[in-house]
Order: structure tokens, then sequence, then C-alpha cells
């Protein structure tokens, strides 16, 4: 199992943070798409610590077009020497309708063939293929030498798709290389739903559960002191509200009887009223969807909760802790997981 932390970086801090947290002792880092790039500052952390395998998680698919995002993965991983991995997400709809002014629906059968093109264009570059790729949504057949990057001495890069529901989890099995859980995750909604879909999709591609990589993303609650694990609850509180108020983020708690909140939680972030939706996410909540503990607790409850099933492990704590909290952690996660 390898572990993975976030980059919350821009380009300013990139270098600097990829020596923090290869320091520390990650295997990789992911990027998210939210007020930023996710490509860019990967560039910049490549650079500064090569060792680093590199990852967005997610790049938002549908806005992008196959090509652009196949030339960008391309790129990346020519430049990473082999240590990039793609990955995408369909985003919900309100986003991509709204924010995106794009198409969504429907949007398992579109993420299928958006893979399928974006591998299209992986065959033509490496291996010399016809690009002759025709589909409902994506459209691509024609390459010509001067837009032909050629092939990558380390391979393409893997595909992960992140996906929730069955029917993208299940497009995941079928046609991406890896699945990307979401971190707002239970173990009876992964257990129940999400791994039984992969093992439908691999199943219709004609392949095994090892040919696959299940990277799994953490939630984690844990500081050095009081006042710094206080901030993390508060922090990851807050997140969890924001999940927990989106209608397509709705299995995951129904699936230990928590989605009571739902409702609430949906009216009051239509209000805007972020501020108050924490209130609603009590200890119980937090322990279903959270590592909680101190930090010499935490590395065998995340062992024990994702050890059997995570190819690769993310940790996801969107909070400030004392640099000496994570290495010690990562460690005896690696321990662990014997290596």
């Amino acid at each position: 199992m390898k572990i993975d932390g976030p980059f919350y970086a821009d380009m300013d801090t990139a270098a600097d943070e990829a020596a923090r947290l290869a320091d520390a002792g990650y295997d990789g880092i992911y990027t998210l798409e939210g007020s930023r790039d996710p490509f860019f500052p990967l560039v910049l952390a490549s650079q500064a610590r090569p060792e680093l395998e590199i990852a967005t998680g997610i790049a938002v698919a549908f806005p992008r077009n196959p090509s652009h995002i196949a030339y960008q993965a391309f790129d990346l991983q020519r430049f990473s020497k082999g240590k990039f991995l793609l990955g995408i997400g369909p985003q919900i709809k309100t986003h991509i309708e709204k924010r995106f002014g794009l198409d969504f629906d429907p949007p398992a059968p579109r993420m299928r063939e958006y893979i399928q093109a974006v591998k299209a264009f992986f065959d033509c570059w490496q291996n010399g293929t016809r690009l002759n790729f025709e589909g409902r949504f994506y459209r691509h057949t024609l390459m010509t030498p001067m837009f032909n990057p050629g092939p990558l001495e380390c391979g393409v890069p893997p595909i992960l798709l992140g996906a929730l529901g069955p029917k993208m989890t299940e497009v995941a099995g079928e046609v991406a290389d890896g699945l990307i859980v979401h971190p707002f995750n239970t173990i009876p909604f992964l257990k129940e739903r999400q791994y039984p879909a992969v093992a439908k999709g691999l199943e219709k591609s004609g392949r095994k559960r090892e040919d696959f990589l299940m990277q799994i993303a953490a939630i984690c609650v844990t500081g050095a002191n009081e006042e710094e694990f206080a901030a993390a609850k508060a922090t990851v509180k807050g997140l969890l509200a924001f999940y927990g108020s989106t209608p397509a983020y709705t299995p995951p708690m129904k699936a230990v009887g928590m989605d009571d909140c739902h409702d609430e939680l949906n009216r009051l972030s239509k209000e805007g009223r972020w501020d108050t939706m924490s209130e609603l996410i009590d200890d119980e909540f937090l322990n279903h969807f959270a590592v909680v503990g101190e930090p010499d607790t935490i590395a065998a409850q995340l062992y024990e909760k994702y050890g059997a099933d995570a190819d690769r492990l993310s940790i996801y704590a969107p909070y400030h802790t004392s640099p000496e909290v994570w290495p010690s952690i990562i460690a005896e996660l690696k321990r662990l997981s014997g290596r």
C-alpha cells in the first residue's frame, strides 16, 4: 500500500510543499480541483522532488475535451518519467451545468466514452494506431504527425476515475485503470455498493482485481495537542456538513443510517448558512466518515479500516498540524503494510 498526501499548493508554494511532503515520507501527492488548476503545480512538484509520484485527484473531466486532457497527461508522464497518475471525475450535475455551462446527462455513459476516447489518443501516440474514435458524445478521427507527441519510454499513464454512485463506479471497473474512492465514504457503503460495482465492471472488461488500482481517500482528525485536535475536528465537521448537504452524496450516509440530517443541511446550504451547518454533525456521524484519534493511534485505525482493500491510501487532512505529526503516522502505516 502506497501513501499519498494532499497537495494544497499554488505555483508560488509548490516546490516547498512538495519537499515537505516528500520529507514526511509520502510516496505520492495528489491535487484537488478547487480554486486552482490541478495540473500546473504538479510540474513544479515533480521538478523539485522527482522521487514523488504525482496525481490529479481529481481533475474535472467533462469541461475538458478528451484531446486536451490526453496531451496534458502525456506531458506530465514524460516530464515525471512515468510517475504521473491521471485522476479524473465527473463532478456533480449542478457544477457542470451551472458553473461550466455544459451538458451532464447521462453522466455514466458519457464518462465511459470519455475514458475510451482518451485511451484512443494514448494508443495512437504510443503504439502508432490510427486515431479513429467515433461515439455518441465524442469524435476523434484526425491525427497528423505535427500533432503527435510520440511514444513514451515510460509507458502511458494510468487513468483513475473518481466515482461514488454504482453506475459510475461500474464504469471505473469496466474502462478505467483504477477507482478513486471519494473521501466521503463509509465502510458499509464501500462493501455493499462500491466494491460490487467495481467487480461488475471488471467482469465486463474481462479483467481481475489485481489488474485494477484501488485508491481510497481517508479523512483524518488528529493533532499534536488539544488545540490542534479541536481545530482539526471543527474543520472536518464543516467539511462533512458540506458533503452531507449535497444530494449526490447521500448514499454513504444512508448506508449507516445517518441521512436524516441531509434535508436540513441542504436547506442551510441554500441559505448560505455555512457556519452553522457543522453543528448538525455529531461525533457519531464524524466517526463513521473519518478516522479520529491521537497521532499514535491513527495509523492502526487507518490500516484496520482500509488496509485490506487500498492499493493507495490518500490522506485527507485539510488543516494545520505540527510538523512532527504525519511522518510518524506514515512510517507506521508503511510498517503495518509490510514495507
